[in-house]
């Protein structure tokens, strides 16, 4: 099975991701992530879906998808043709020893440090989903309070996009 991202493009009204939720559920989909926001035209929300599965059921639930009255647009994202992000907000445990070398990492990983207490900092992260689980499995020994990720949020690259005419 190989990671697939899909975006779907879809009216922006109430009761529209429960639809498109609902779909996945009653095909037994699973979801790896699921990110949805507002696009640059109020009338539309940008649906992105990351699982793991094959081609047919790809294909399948790309095809019923399109079915649903509120969807637009779908694209399979790939990733010669687009570019990928996720967010991460993650609060580590802090003690004197362990400050310097999370400070450290977050400049490698070119993150941020957005709080600072004394017993505790939260860094926001940007990037691929790789560089993501690195730095989490690098803060996993020194103590993860707790953290957030969004999901994989996608755009192709160049001219082409996902829109529609309405």
């Amino acid at each position: 099975m190989k990671k697939t991202v899909i975006a779907i493009l879809v009216r922006n009204q109430a009761g529209v991701l429960t639809r498109v939720s609902a779909l996945f559920s009653r095909r037994g989909f699973n979801i790896d992530s699921l990110t949805v926001s507002e696009t640059e035209s109020h009338a539309f929300s940008r649906i992105t879906v990351t699982m793991e599965e094959d081609a047919y059921v790809k294909k399948q639930l790309m095809k019923q998808l399109g079915k649903l009255h509120d969807v637009r647009e779908i694209e399979e994202m790939h990733a010669d043709e687009a570019v990928f992000r996720e967010l991460l907000l993650i609060k580590i445990k802090v003690t004197p020893g362990t400050r310097q070398e999370i400070m450290d990492a977050t400049n490698v990983f070119r993150s941020k440090i957005i709080d600072f207490s004394a017993d505790s900092l939260c860094v926001e992260i940007t990037g691929e989903s790789p560089k993501i689980d690195a730095f989490i499995e690098l803060m996993r020994p020194l103590g993860i309070v707790e953290m957030c990720r969004t999901g994989v949020i996608a755009l192709e690259r160049g001219k082409d996009c996902l829109k529609t005419l309405e």
